[in-house]
């Protein structure tokens, strides 16, 4: 839940101030308005004082109206609030408008109006009668998108109105909240495969640092340490407190790489095949995250999430539930890459020690499926999903995407570099091919083929 900060209507005079007042006017002041000068006109030519009056009277009334409405522009406040702030495609969040009537006097007609991108939905609009002074009007609207994305909601707007129905001002609030809509993840069998050693998955243990009972290597103090644990001699030098590293578990790492290349992948939308290996990629990363893994996203064109810290993967528990947010944020709004390949991720693996790689991939030709091959020299084990445009293409198969049995014959050469290769036919479930892999490395074990395709300690 994210609470909106309250807004103040924007200073009408950056618009021209009371000049834009005037251009307020609906058609019933404009008509009151010219019927007036009309009357007062006919008045001078024809002698007529009580005429005059009339006039006046007409002409006077949508004045005082505009002038009205225009000095309480800074009288009311508004308060936006979302629930959740983050939600996954294809889900509902609710949008919670407050308004406050900060002054004494009761207001007129008022029209509240929310800018909200088409595609999560109409613009929503509320009339609110009449807010007394101090008052308060409380309204909801909901917002749903299939595609993901960052949307911003805002500015509020407030249309004012006079009782008369003579002028109508519109006021926009500063502040506006952002709704980030997010992969939809689905959740994945715990596979415990045969071969696990310690420091994996459910098989891991936790080992003492090389150094000893303790780590000598300093780290800087954070909330909730042991003060009976500063090292004293490393704050002297460094400034600031230091405490020495307790015991450190030995974390099974998991590499999630998406590839993003637009030529690998066909077609647009929520059922494409891009798509889809994005909220695969979401679903293997939280599900790993889960299971104890320190995890990271890893895109073609070699950017990783989290970043550089902690070796580049998420770490303790409360960093990983931080790290998944960002990683979840990131696939949120990533888009197809320059096409420049897998070179530059294959180039951010630093060989053998990197653990599990769950690889998304699109269509893939014989440079790409051959640079692919050595990533797996670079990690301890391997999964491929691969989306191959001649599958997900429908009917222009023959254009689009390499005949069936090239197609075979690269991912024989995957199987061969140890991968363990799922191809993903359209509409497949994450799930059913998650249970696959873990099948097919069964069968790897169980012909004696475990060497170059096993998984140290396993995967879960």
């Amino acid at each position: 839940m994210t609470a909106g900060e309250p807004g103040a209507v924007q200073d009408g005079s950056s618009k021209g101030g009371l000049r834009a007042a005037f251009g307020g006017l609906t058609t019933r002041g404009r008509s009151f308005l010219a019927a007036g000068v009309a009357a007062a006109v006919c008045a001078y030519v024809l002698g007529q004082a009580d005429l005059l009056r009339v006039g006046l009277l007409l002409a006077v009334l949508p004045l005082v109206c505009v002038i009205v409405l225009y000095r309480t522009r800074y009288r009311v406040t508004g308060t936006r609030r979302l629930t959740p702030s983050r939600v996954p495609t294809g889900s509902e969040a609710r949008v919670h408008l407050r308004m406050d009537n900060v002054s004494r006097l009761p207001t007129g007609l008022l029209m509240l109006q929310d800018r909200v991108p088409y595609v999560l939905g109409p613009r929503p609009r509320f009339v609110l009668d009449r807010v007394e002074g101090g008052g308060r009007r409380e309204v909801s609207y909901r917002v749903r998108s299939d595609l993901r994305g960052r949307y911003p909601l805002g500015p509020l707007q407030l249309r004012l109105s006079d009782p008369f129905g003579m002028c109508e001002l519109t006021r926009s609030f500063s502040a506006y909240d952002t709704l980030v809509v997010i992969p939809r993840t689905v959740p994945l069998p715990a596979l415990r495969l045969a071969g696990e050693a310690s420091g994996y998955g459910d098989g891991r243990q936790r080992s003492l640092a090389s150094a000893g009972e303790d780590d000598i290597i300093p780290r800087g103090y954070r909330h909730g340490d042991d003060l009976r644990r500063v090292h004293w001699r490393s704050t002297a030098r460094y400034g600031e407190l230091m405490v020495r590293r307790e015991e450190q578990p030995q974390r099974a790492r998991c590499t999630v790489l998406l590839d993003t290349r637009q030529v690998g992948y066909v077609g647009a939308g929520p059922d494409s095949a891009f798509e889809w290996a994005v909220s695969g990629a979401a679903s293997a990363l939280v599900h790993m995250l889960e299971r104890g893994f320190a995890v990271r996203l890893l895109t073609d064109d070699g950017n990783a999430v989290p970043g550089s810290g902690s070796d580049g993967f998420a770490g303790s528990t409360q960093e990983s539930a931080d790290s998944a947010g960002l990683m979840l944020d990131t696939l949120a709004v990533v888009d197809h890459s320059d096409g420049g390949g897998l070179s530059r991720a294959h180039d951010v693996l630093r060989g053998g020690n990197e653990g599990l790689l769950i690889a998304f991939f699109g269509d893939l030709d014989e440079e790409q499926t051959s640079v692919a091959a050595r990533m797996r020299q670079r990690t301890g084990a391997a999964v491929a999903f691969v989306l191959d445009s001649a599958s997900w293409s429908g009917g222009m198969e023959l254009l689009l995407g390499p005949p069936p049995g090239r197609a075979e014959a690269r991912l024989r050469q995957l199987r061969e570099a140890g991968w363990i290769v799922v191809p993903v036919p359209p509409g497949a479930e994450l799930p059913a091919l998650w249970q696959l892999a873990g099948q097919m490395r069964t069968d790897t074990q169980a012909t004696g083929n475990g060497g170059s395709t096993g998984f140290p300690g396993g995967w879960s």
